[in-house]
């Protein structure tokens, strides 16, 4: 695996989860932070995220108007792709915990 601080592309490595919940970017957003016993970061702009760990963090994309969900979940870190799915696994059983169901991205999807 990778360990230089991003991609070769200067971005950093994510990995997606899928939420089938009807739920806005804001209260997924607020949930997630609950769950990871942190905060909201940046509410209020472009890009709201929960921070997961000191180089990792979760933001929310939601579907386009009109369009059903699913929600994205995506995972970043600037460490590797292994610690981006260590950290999401780690979101995904904390947000199974209190009732979601989170699955991996179908083709397409992400």
């Amino acid at each position: 695996m990778p360990s230089s601080a991003a991609t070769p592309g200067g971005r950093p490595f994510v990995v997606t989860l899928v939420v089938d919940l009807p739920v806005g970017k804001l209260d997924a957003l607020d949930v997630i932070a609950f769950v990871a016993d942190g905060e909201v970061v940046g509410a209020g702009t472009a890009a709201p995220r929960v921070p997961l760990g000191s180089r990792s963090w979760a933001e929310v994309e939601i579907p386009r108007f009109g369009d059903p969900p699913p929600l994205a979940v995506d995972v970043f870190s600037t460490v590797s792709l292994e610690d981006a799915r260590h950290e999401s696994l780690r979101l995904r059983a904390a947000l199974e915990a209190v009732g979601w169901t989170v699955r991996d991205p179908r083709s397409g999807e992400a």
